[in-house]
């Protein structure tokens, strides 16, 4: 048995709306060996895991996966089952997962869900060892197994306070990213996200940090507004903080200037031999060190979102309680011992350290680490009280004395942060603070906010939610405009043609689609881009007010969706095209993995659907949000039978596209009006650019900027292109499938020319059944045929793919004479054009758009022509274009 590769897929996917691990696992040996045939099995895997014989697999009750392994069920489905077990003994409880075949003998898909990604990946490692050990009847530790699981899942968790933050968000409906493994979340999309990195926000403004951070500058400010503070100075030497505390002449405590949770802070020094120690433990942390009136009380952290506190804790510092036997040392391993205490912020409470801090603690109440404390007696570890140093909390926020309250929201205001953590000491913070009486220590930006969320006693503080709320107020959830397309055929030109309605309207729209990602009319990387990770550039970048996103099958297959939601899903159609590949075997396996899109629609988005194509609108009992259906049939029934029960329509009618709801219509364009449509001659054209004006009205944009962005989209490069040349014309597309091929067929044959030259190539990763048909439809097609080959041969063999397409073409009734065997793409498309007649139509379907441009290009120069006026020179990124001598635009 062997782990041949694992994926992580966090957006909904084809297997499940949550996050899984994909594994693809090879049994080998045990292909055909299931496990009641395996001695001993059974009995070996339960008393290890003994959790899985509550499994209920697709029995749907408890038992019903020992019931399959005593029966005889395969080792892929025993693989899924233990990881899901290892997680849970983790303490991450799943339940999802399913094993599917994938096509080679011995190999399966193995599906597994996860809270966790660093546990979900090891688990799938150890499922692995225990599996290989059960079978080889060797010993193998389960508590070591859900340690290693457990610590790649400690490295892989986002800190208390981002974790809270990201659930906050989640239950407000706003869309989260995380970025990498960091506690930075990216919430929501495009020109409404705001960034969050613990709890420092996109509003926390630079200026009022470094304020903060600047305690001495912080007391003037402070100071200077009347708010209570410590007396103190900065020094730069231990003999100046011991002037420093004879010229305070009361006991004062120490700490760097710039510090933060508590590191090198000294409190309560009253001789000069401590404030020379506490000078030197400072200075570590910064050279220029505080010494300041030490103000007796209790400590204090008040949370400050928006100018509103939102808690206060007490904070009570690290310390043990001796029992007569242990030394402090082993006290304070055993307050560690503690599962909610971790490194750092990785858990609601920090371990407790024995550093040179501590040790100075410890030598003021007569002790060392290796001190037996009496019974009873409690020593502590540090005087600070931050969490950070392993400090706990207790929530006295309804105490607080309402002036206390508006103080510090004061003080915060002076400062200038949005989310502010104000130390205080009181000695009773159930009184007004003044002077004597309480002073503000430090005002802290970032402040940590589990000890809030999860105080040692008290009330927990939902502050996570409050500043969520500040991010986003009202009903606000951070979410753009989004648009998602998929299908067969249509996609590029529906997803441009929206992007270009929305820009006639007036706003900056991303677009991942096939030729590259555009942000506001910019491309900012070429190439087919409609996968997650394109769709999440365009998501994450704070230009973008509208996303419209091409969404292709492989993207889905491999890596789900970038998105968790979107406004409207729209499927073209489903025709023959990859079929065959990723276990997608016919036109029904096709449809339900693009019907992801429609079913991760918004409840009160729209599903866009082609009542034109069976395969379509049998997605409709998947469809999520308000089905709307179009169609460019007359008196399509689904339609007639949809506006019967009071469902909106999209339809062409006496040359004019409408849309409808019920009985009432309203006219959106006239086809004449459209240039893409030809008149109307390109009828696939016509369909694309009603779902362009379906999903722009469902969105609400005004009729009147639908119809100017689409009496104005002239600008479709490499689709149905078409190219004035010498006395004949050229047409580009990228039609690589059976469909495409057929519509530009169709679509060609009505513009009126002497003679269809077809320049025609197929995908190398279609079965030889498709190459073949795409062949026949040329061949039916076409009066003269170049035969080429794409550079990307995808795992054929040369030649290969242009026999097929060759053999298609004879059985359509080609004469040979007629076909001509070209396989390089610029030199079939220089061969094309060298021996068109006069009144030609050539068709070429490419690979590279801007290799058959330039070739196209070269001929003219060539010819002297002065042609090629309708291509844009931003189509090849090459800037203006020379023809002959002039510049094309």
């Amino acid at each position: 048995m062997n782990i041949l590769s694992t994926r992580i897929i966090e957006g909904p996917n084809v297997h499940s709306y949550h996050p899984i691990v994909r594994v693809k696992l090879d049994i080998g040996k045990y292909e055909d060996i299931p496990t009641n045939e395996i001695a001993g099995f059974t009995e070996r895997i339960t008393d290890l895991l003994p959790g899985l014989k509550e499994h209920q697999c697709s029995r749907g009750y408890p038992g019903g996966f020992l019931e399959r392994l005593i029966e005889g069920t395969y080792l892929a489905h025993v693989f899924e089952h233990v990881a899901i077990e290892l997680q849970c003994m983790a303490g991450y409880e799943v339940s999802f997962g399913k094993a599917r075949g994938s096509g080679s003998p011995g190999v399966y898909d193995v599906v597994i869900s996860f809270r966790n990604k660093g546990a979900a990946q090891q688990a799938v490692l150890q499922a692995d060892q225990v599996l290989k050990a059960v079978l080889d009847k060797q010993p193998i530790d389960i508590k070591a197994v859900i340690t290693a699981i457990k610590q790649a899942g400690d490295q892989n968790e986002l800190g208390p306070s981002t974790a809270a933050i990201y659930r906050a968000a989640k239950e407000k409906g706003i869309p989260v990213m995380r970025v990498g493994d960091e506690n930075l979340l990216i919430l929501g999309y495009g020109s409404k996200q705001k960034r969050i990195w613990a709890t420092t926000t996109s509003q926390t403004g630079a200026l009022a940090t470094d304020l903060a951070c600047d305690k001495g500058l912080t007391n003037k400010i402070l100071t200077d507004g009347c708010i209570p503070v410590p007396y103190g100075m900065v020094v730069t030497s231990a003999e100046q903080a011991k002037e420093a505390l004879r010229e305070i002449s009361k006991p004062v405590a120490v700490k760097p200037l710039t510090g933060n949770q508590g590191k090198g802070v000294t409190l309560e020094i009253t001789s000069a031999v401590q404030a020379e120690r506490a000078y030197q433990v400072a200075s570590e942390y910064d050279k220029n060190v505080i010494v300041e009136q030490f103000i007796t009380g209790r400590q204090y952290r008040f949370c400050v979102v928006n100018g509103k506190v939102e808690a206060v804790a007490e904070r009570i510092p690290a310390y043990v309680v001796g029992d007569g036997k242990r030394t402090v040392k082993e006290l304070v391993d055993i307050v560690n011992s503690d599962p909610n205490r971790g490194v750092g912020h990785e858990k609601p409470l920090t371990r407790i350290t024995i550093d040179a801090v501590a040790i100075t603690v410890l030598a003021k109440q007569d002790c060392h680490p290796q001190s037996i404390p009496e019974a009873g007696k409690v020593v502590y570890i540090r005087e600070n009280a931050n969490l950070s140093t392993g400090g706990t909390a207790v929530d006295v926020t309804d105490i607080v004395h309402p002036a206390n309250k508006q103080l510090i929201e004061r003080a915060t205001r002076l400062i200038g942060l949005d989310v502010a953590g104000v130390d205080v000491v009181a000695e009773d913070i159930t009184q007004p603070i003044r002077e004597g009486t309480g002073a503000v220590i430090e005002i802290n930006a970032a402040p940590g906010i589990r000890m809030h969320h999860y105080p040692s006693a008290g009330k927990p503080r939902n502050v996570a939610g409050a500043i969520i709320d500040s991010l986003f107020p009202d009903d606000s959830t951070g979410r753009i405009p989004l648009v998602a397309i998929t299908g067969t055929n249509g996609k590029t030109t529906v997803t441009r043609m929206i992007g270009h309605i929305w820009q006639t309207a007036g706003r900056r729209v991303g677009m991942t689609t096939t030729d590259g990602i555009y942000i506001d009319g910019c491309c900012v990387r070429e190439g087919d881009t409609t996968g997650p990770a394109s769709a999440r550039t365009v998501l994450t970048d704070p230009a973008v007010e509208v996303a419209v996103l091409e969404t292709a099958r492989g993207g889905i297959v491999r890596a789900g969706l970038a998105f968790d939601k979107c406004d409207v899903g729209i499927v073209t159609n489903i025709t023959e095209d990859h079929l065959g590949q990723d276990g997608i075997e016919d036109l029904e396996g096709l449809a339900r993995v693009k019907s992801l899109i429609i079913e991760t629609v918004r409840p009160d988005g729209f599903s866009l659907l082609n009542a034109d194509d069976r395969y379509v609108t049998a997605l409709a009992s998947r469809a999520r949000g308000e089905i709307v259906y179009f169609s460019i049939e007359p008196d399509n029934i689904i339609i007639r039978r949809h506006l019967g029960v009071g469902g909106r329509a999209f339809f062409v009618r006496d040359n004019v596209i409408y849309t409808a709801k019920g009985r009432e219509a309203q006219v959106i364009a006239a086809v004449d009006d459209i240039p893409i449509t030809l008149g109307g001659i390109a009828q696939h054209n016509l369909q694309n650019a009603m779902i362009a004006a379906a999903a722009c009205y469902c969105m609400k944009v005004p009729p009147a900027f639908i119809y100017r962005g689409l009496s104005t989209f002239a600008e479709n490069p490499g689709r149905l292109t078409v190219l004035p040349v010498r006395d004949f014309r050229v047409c580009i597309d990228y039609g690589h499938n059976p469909a495409g091929y057929q519509a530009l067929v169709n679509t060609v044959k009505r513009m009126g020319a002497s003679r269809l030259v077809g320049v025609i190539a197929a995908p190398g990763d279609r079965r030889d059944d498709v190459v073949v048909n795409v062949g026949r439809i040329a061949g039916r097609g076409f009066d003269h045929i170049y035969v080429k080959e794409d550079d990307d041969l995808r795992g054929r063999k040369p030649g290969e793919v242009s026999k097929l397409l060759y053999k298609g073409v004879l059985e359509a009734g080609l004469a040979s004479e007629r076909i001509q065997m070209v396989l390089p793409e610029k030199e079939a498309v220089y061969a094309a054009l060298a021996n068109a007649h006069a009144g030609d139509l050539i068709v070429v379907f490419y690979e590279k758009y801007g290799d058959v441009f330039q070739t196209i290009q070269q001929f003219c120069q060539q010819c002297q022509e002065q042609a090629i006026e309708t291509i844009p020179a931003a189509a090849v990124g090459t800037g203006e274009l020379l023809v002959g001598g002039v510049n094309a635009v």
